[in-house]
């Protein structure tokens, strides 16, 4: 499936990211959250869902096989093709990355990959978008992994993209700049946690958005965002994991994006309803648009200015 996404005839390609639903099973707040998401594929037609992890809660779900299968019925029940990328909390009780992995695949309008065996994490892998009526890819999507929390005893706090992700990243970049003629492959990343730099644009540059919450990255910078710069094929990035914010702001050419807090079965804040971002590609552009559907419906084309302190208005 992940080799038939392709443009529309009109150039255009519609992805929605949903995050951090929190599903659990099938409670009252779940129902909200889905009555959102339907709202939205309505609304937006995407030709692409990617959830940005915390799918589920898994402590507080009576079977989280299940749960999973409940998230995402919404979307595949559409017939829309769909990916997942794990967060901290799908998976921190009574089921593994694995076995999500395998949920995933049973159904028929997943495009997730289980991705290298050898590699840190469960479901690194890429998508190709490819010209409409042709097999040209002309936009690849990275899903990696960022794992749950430090499992080295002296660090505490979040996991993060580990080296051997990366490397993987870079040779696939490199294959597919071969691929296309030496030029790089315009590119999104997608992940749950956000890198470190998501607070280091915030502090720096002209951001859009929120910030209702600090940066819950991990405790050390891995190196993801330098080994983007130097294969110079992502435009963008989109995480999740703070549920109250939703700026985004390019550091060095990168848009770093959080998205929209979907799931009512977690924290949110008193006026900044749940909602989800919509990324919009055209063929043969490099650049994105995106803006954020709240669960009323309405649309948030032009979001807040932040300016660093210190910076000329």
């Amino acid at each position: 499936m992940g080799n038939n996404l392709h443009y529309r005839e009109d150039g255009t390609f519609t992805i929605v990211q949903f995050t951090d639903l929190h599903w659990q099973n099938g409670e009252p707040d779940d129902v909200l959250t889905r009555l959102l998401m339907e709202r939205v594929l309505e609304q937006a037609s995407p030709d692409l869902v990617i959830f940005t992890g915390d799918v589920i809660y898994s402590d507080d779900c009576i079977d989280p096989k299940q749960s999973f299968r409940d998230a995402v019925r919404t979307v595949e029940s559409r017939g829309i093709p769909w990916a997942a990328v794990f967060g901290n909390h799908d998976t921190e009780s009574s089921v593994t990355r694995d076995e999500l992995m395998d949920v995933q695949l049973e159904h028929r309008h997943c495009v997730s990959e289980a991705g290298p065996k050898e590699l840190s994490g469960t479901g690194n892998f890429a998508l190709l978008i490819r010209e409409h009526g042709s097999d040209k890819p002309t936009r690849a999507l990275y899903l990696l992994d960022s794992g749950s929390y430090s499992e080295l005893p002296h660090i505490e706090g979040y996991a993060w993209i580990a080296r051997d992700q990366i490397d993987w990243y870079m040779a696939q970049a490199q294959s597919f700049k071969t691929a296309n003629g030496g030029e790089p492959l315009p590119s999104l990343a997608f992940f749950h946690i956000p890198l470190p730099e998501y607070e280091e644009v915030w502090r720096k540059e002209l951001c859009f958005g929120s910030r209702h919450e600090g940066v819950a990255s991990a405790p050390i910078n891995s190196g993801m965002f330098a080994a983007m710069q130097e294969m110079g094929d992502v435009v963008g990035t989109f995480c999740g994991h703070d549920h109250v914010n939703d700026y985004w702001g390019e550091l060095l050419g990168i848009k770093l994006c959080y998205g929209r807090a979907t799931g009512y079965q977690t924290y949110g804040r008193e006026g900044f309803p749940r909602g989800a971002r919509v990324i919009k590609l055209r063929d043969g552009e490099w650049d994105f648009t995106t803006e954020i559907i709240l669960d009323d419906g309405t649309v948030i084309r032009e979001p807040e200015e932040h300016y660093p302190k210190g910076m000329e208005l």
